[in-house]
């Protein structure tokens, strides 16, 4: 049976399925993307290649309807917020297509001595291999591919198996954006198969978004064949409540922080910290309102209720309470929050990817960023609380990549996503995002 395979999460029905590919296709395909890098990748002009890059955004928004018709069908999302994730997508192509010249202009280094002149010229970096989630098709492709195509590198996608008709409707875009073949190749590939790909001394550069499972696995084949590697995994963000004028107005903030794609984001605000003067109001109003909150899509699939369901019973044997908002039937899983979890238990250091909270108490501020860093996550965080001077000091305290102070959803095409500790390595979206797979080249020339 084919490893691709769209399964409306709604239903259980599988929809349609695609051939997995063989490995004769992906020899054909890493020949595609070595000819079009030494070719395209590396003869074009950076305005040529954002030129195409434009056409890529708008051929987004002229398709927005029907990419997100298919991203609900594979991983049931709600409609609107599918529409939104490809909106954002047309964004990112085009902020990389009107800054890529800005971005890769030549930096000139002013030699110490000597004489002459130097400077950092940006070149392709080359064949890059991007290993793609589920649970933002169109998004997490636009954040590789957008900047590394944007500098010259040529792109071989590998989508998870449960979005495989997402990832034809994207390949097609950038055909009938103008880019040549091999620019941009979909592969169904198996992990054997991706395994191949990175070893091959062809492929440059590999980026991940995923799993820490999958992560790790990455980083070890590809450093064993000496390839850099970005990896997005997954994060249990705390939501710190430091203070706050408008208590009603943070609980919605944190309703939308934790069942934003119906809690499956690596970002999203999971672990909510609270301190005692606020805990027991805050608890009671963010349990209403999580409990009460619309909550009407499924999950990506049958699996990951059954992951989520095993970690919420697991919390439960091991002393946890759960508050929630009725029973989980196939994928579809209702609201909860879970109280009195502490450190002696499994859930404390896990990664809840559904609409489940966790909340804590914190007797000060010290207790609070205490919890907050006591993860092996370090992707994003959120901090709540009137005091400007406090925001600025417990933002500089917190161990991770990203905070949001008295903000949810405020990521941005220009602002650089990305984590530290087990949530990965580098940088994507903004500057830094293009700046991962550029060969910095340095010219020095005698006076």
């Amino acid at each position: 049976m084919t490893e691709y395979a769209v399964t409306d999460p709604r239903t259980g029905e599988v929809v349609r399925t695609y051939p997995t590919a063989t490995d004769a296709e992906i020899a054909t395909a890493l020949k595609q993307v070595t000819a079009a890098s030494r070719t395209w990748g590396r003869r074009t002009e950076v305005a040529e290649r954002a030129k195409l890059l434009l056409r890529v955004a708008e051929l987004h928004e002229e398709r927005a309807g029907e990419l997100a018709d298919l991203i609900v069908e594979e991983m049931g999302k709600p409609r609107e917020e599918a529409v939104g994730e490809v909106e954002f997508s047309a964004a990112i192509y085009r902020y990389y297509a009107e800054n890529a010249e800005a971005f890769l202009a030549d930096e000139p280094i002013d030699p110490a001595g000597g004489g002459g002149t130097a400077v950092i010229r940006r070149a392709p970096y080359g064949v890059l291999l991007g290993i793609m989630p589920w649970n933002f098709p169109c998004y997490q492709v636009a954040r590789f591919a957008a900047p590394n195509l944007a500098t010259g590198n040529t792109v071989l996608l590998k989508h998870a198996p449960q979005c495989p008709s997402s990832a034809a409707a994207f390949e097609q875009i950038f055909l009938d954006a103008g880019f040549p073949q091999g620019a941009y190749v979909n592969v169904y590939a198996t992990e054997e198969q991706v395994a191949t790909m990175i070893a091959d001394p062809r492929v440059h550069g590999v980026s991940l978004t995923g799993s820490e499972r999958a992560g790790a696995a990455v980083a070890e084949l590809a450093g064993r064949h000496l390839k850099k590697v970005v990896l997005e995994l997954g994060g249990s963000d705390p939501f710190l409540v430091l203070g706050s004028s408008d208590l009603d107005a943070t609980v919605r903030a944190a309703v939308e922080a934790r069942l934003g794609n119906t809690g499956q984001a690596c970002n999203a605000g999971k672990r909510f910290i609270v301190v005692d003067e606020l805990h027991d109001e805050f608890v009671a109003r963010f349990r209403d309102a999580l409990l009460s909150a619309d909550v009407t899509a499924p999950l990506s699939s049958q699996r990951a209720a059954d992951v989520l369901a095993a970690q919420v019973d697991r919390a439960v044997a091991q002393g946890a309470e759960l508050h929630t908002a009725g029973e989980r039937h196939g994928a579809f899983f209702p609201a909860g929050l879970l109280t009195g979890v502490s450190a002696g238990q499994d859930v404390y250091r896990e990664e809840l990817f559904g609409p489940v909270a966790m909340v804590f108490r914190a007797g000060s501020e010290d207790e609070a960023v205490e919890l907050a860093n006591d993860t092996p996550y370090g992707l994003g965080s959120y901090v709540f609380t009137d005091d400007a001077e406090q925001a600025q000091r417990v933002a500089d305290r917190l161990e991770v990549g990203m905070v949001f102070v008295n903000c949810v959803n405020a990521d941005g095409v220009e602002l650089p996503f990305g984590g530290v500790k087990r949530s990965g390595v580098g940088r994507e979206l903004g500057r830094y995002g293009i700046e991962e797979f550029v060969n910095k080249k340095l010219i020095r020339t005698a006076g």
